[in-house]
């Protein structure tokens, strides 16, 4: 049997601060009111992998590092991005064909009171048996000219130049033709001039083979009469009708009518 003091001295030994016997121990201290109320019921504690994982959480998110995106090269180009506002396209200028300069040669000859502009198809001057000056002579007499004209000067050939830069395009050489006229007929003024050929009728009248038995009022060189080229004339002789029934108009402009 124990006495109190040394039950507590057991007690103190095993840590048991609170205690309450089933029986009523003989020589024992009396029990203390208070503590034979019920005791309440304490929360459970979380289990210990629970708080281990709550408190660790946090810890692994501080600790995690920021995750960077690096681009890399795909097999597919993107398509650029449009811009916010449109860019007006730039204006081109058209690019100008450059153009080739004419070529012909032109022979300028005086019959009577009208002066002649005649192209020279092989670019070398008359001879006095060539075909073409043979129809020339022909048609001078028909039209009451002289047939033995005269040559004035050397022919006119275009280009001027085989290299260089000048300019000697179809706008130079018509102002060189009609300037190289123009000195002739203030030499010696005429009646009517004779523009024998495209490239006379062209570079001299500013016409085409539209205009051919047509008179040409052209500026600073009076009244022109365009004509088929002498070896049109030789190669189609049907065009010589249309240059007759022109030339009996307008022969009253050379060849005054007796009276």
């Amino acid at each position: 049997m124990l006495i109190e003091s040394r039950r507590r001295a057991y007690l103190n030994a095993m840590q048991v601060v609170h205690w309450l016997p089933r029986t009523e121990l003989p020589f024992a201290a009396p029990s203390r009111p208070e503590l034979l109320l019920p005791v309440a019921s304490l929360p459970e504690p979380a289990p210990v992998q629970q708080a281990v994982e709550t408190v660790a959480a946090p810890v692994a998110r501080v600790a995690e590092r920021p995750k960077i995106e690096v681009p890399r090269p795909s097999a597919t180009p993107k398509a650029a991005s449009k811009p916010a506002v449109d860019a007006e396209p730039a204006v081109v200028a058209p690019r100008v064909a450059a153009v080739p300069p004419p070529r012909f040669a032109l022979q300028l000859l005086r019959a009577g009171s009208c002066l002649l502009l005649v192209e020279l198809a092989t670019g070398e001057p008359f001879q006095s048996r060539d075909p073409s000056y043979l129809l020339l002579k022909d048609m001078l007499r028909a039209a009451g000219l002289p047939d033995s004209p005269q040559i004035i000067g050397e022919p006119v050939r275009w280009p001027l130049l085989v290299r260089g830069n000048l300019d000697q395009g179809p706008e130079a050489a018509r102002d060189f033709v009609q300037g190289f006229v123009q000195a002739r007929l203030e030499e010696a003024p005429c009646t009517c001039l004779w523009l024998i050929g495209v490239p006379a009728i062209r570079f001299a009248g500013e016409a085409d083979a539209q205009a051919y038995c047509l008179e040409l009022p052209v500026e600073g060189l009076g009244t022109a009469w365009a004509l088929p080229a002498l070896e049109l004339l030789m190669d189609e002789p049907q065009r010589k009708a249309d240059v007759w029934k022109a030339m009996r108009r307008l022969m009253a402009r050379w060849k005054p009518t007796d009276e």
